[in-house]
């Protein structure tokens, strides 16, 4: 739980790096770093119809970043939640250097489950994706939906904005919209990783699942000045309910 140690949980922000594909520490920094309130915002307060509450933050690189990745930028993160527990994350960075670059990007979220060979995914069927336990090889997705029986670690490309993640023995259903972000990472270490993982309890795999709103596959580039900007949303329904959560708009 301390510094420079990633934390194993919640959702954290991976940038300008996802995974190892690059020459930075995995994931890159930012989910390492301490954040402050941005002064150019409101810090933490309600919006005006007072249903949501929300705080910004921004990540500016410090001296050490800029060491192994030599770029200047400003990351602004808003986070906020409604009344009803719908959680967003707005990112917006800004290139504020004078020579363009380019990074990846992964909202690594770690959702809660009962048994992981009860859940399913649905919304990335008939996909391509690199699977990061053979090199990357590309494959195409041949199931109805996506069930667990080993490990996963994949990166399903060209993914629709709206996921679903359904909870059979909770009848719970995970809703995650996304914008700006083409690709969706799915990570599960079963049991025989889990077991070689410091940080990760041995039957913690049971219980967990990342699915992560991500641009993976190619790099985006911004110029001088230009701005990049990437949303999440995430929701818990009733499974009964799941199909007319779906057809509905984003609240983000």
């Amino acid at each position: 739980m301390k510094p420079p140690k990633a934390m194993r949980g919640g959702i954290p922000i991976c940038f300008p790096q996802f995974g190892n594909c690059g020459t930075l520490e995995r994931h890159g920094f930012a989910r390492n770093r301490m954040w402050a309130l941005d002064e150019e915002h409101p810090g933490l307060s309600r919006s005006d119809s007072g249903s949501r509450s929300l705080v910004d933050l921004i990540l500016k690189p410090s001296e050490e970043d800029q060491k192994s990745w030599p770029h200047s930028f400003e990351f602004r993160l808003r986070i906020s939640l409604t009344k009803d527990g719908d959680l967003s994350l707005v990112s917006r960075i800004r290139n504020v250097n004078g020579k363009p670059f380019s990074f990846s990007f992964a909202y690594h979220t770690y959702l809660s489950v009962s048994d992981i060979s009860e859940v399913r995914i649905e919304g990335l069927e008939t996909l391509d994706y690199l699977d990061n336990l053979s090199q990357r090889e590309r494959h195409t997705e041949q199931g109805d939906a996506i069930t667990f029986e080993s490990e996963v670690d994949r990166v399903y490309v060209s993914s629709p904005n709206v996921i679903a993640v359904l909870d059979h023995e909770k009848k719970r259903t995970f809703v995650i919209r996304k914008d700006g972000l083409p690709d969706t990472v799915v990570w599960n270490p079963w049991e025989k990783k889990a077991k070689t993982m410091a940080d990760f309890g041995d039957e913690e795999y049971k219980q967990t699942l990342c699915v992560d709103a991500a641009a993976a596959e190619r790099p985006i580039t911004l110029r001088p000045g230009e701005e990049w900007t990437g949303r999440l949303e995430l929701s818990a329904v009733p499974s009964t309910n799941c199909s007319d959560h779906l057809d509905q708009p984003g609240i983000m």
